[in-house]
């Protein structure tokens, strides 16, 4: 296992911001070809967000990514400016495993971040997201789905103000403020101080 990895997996088992359970999960692997793969990489955030098998690991999908990825979000909406925060992001998510809670890890990032969130009660197909954001005027749209992968995948899509993907300008913008935290640490508001 070449240094890199060592110093990712030293990272997410030794940094308390990760739950006892994604620490426990990383260090009961016991062959190093998994870790590799776990930890050989970053997931691409692509044309329209990011998907990948569920689990731990900087290759992995988890809460931590979809925290990440909302941050990013949520630094391009402040620096839309204006109204834009408050317009608010309109959140959706199908019937995979975690979609639920992903979905509520996504909104807390926003409402951290000062911008509102209209979250499903339960799940949607992405058509009525991309009505939502329309019918709502919000700036932007989160699916939580890996749209037709495996079931062992799981996945966050963003959407712009118009109701479609999010044009590759914005998607640019999102990496580069993923980028910029040199830190997997984001702040996520109480529950009972979001609503």
């Amino acid at each position: 296992m070449n240094t890199e990895i060592r110093e990712r997996v030293k990272t997410w088992t030794e940094n308390p911001y990760f739950a006892e359970e994604t620490r426990r999960e990383i260090l009961d692997i016991k062959d190093p070809k998994e870790l590799e793969e776990r930890f050989c990489c970053e997931l691409d955030f692509g044309t329209a967000g990011i998907r990948g098998i569920l689990g731990a690991g900087t290759n992995r999908l988890s809460i931590y990514w979809i925290r990440r990825v909302i941050q990013g979000l949520a630094d391009v909406i402040k620096e839309v400016g204006g109204d834009a925060p408050g317009r608010g992001v309109v959140i959706a998510y199908d019937c995979r495993r975690y979609s639920p809670e992903f979905a509520r890890e996504a909104a807390l990032v926003l409402a951290a971040n000062g911008i509102k969130a209209y979250l499903f009660d339960e799940l949607r197909p992405t058509p009525e997201l991309s009505f939502a954001i329309r019918h709502l005027g919000t700036i932007a749209g989160i699916m939580i789905t890996a749209s037709h992968n495996p079931k062992e995948y799981n996945g966050c899509k963003v959407y712009w103000e118009d109701g479609g993907q999010v044009p590759p300008d914005k998607a640019g913008e999102i990496v580069a403020k993923m980028k910029q935290r040199d830190s997997w640490e984001v702040v996520v508001a109480r529950e009972e101080k979001a609503r």
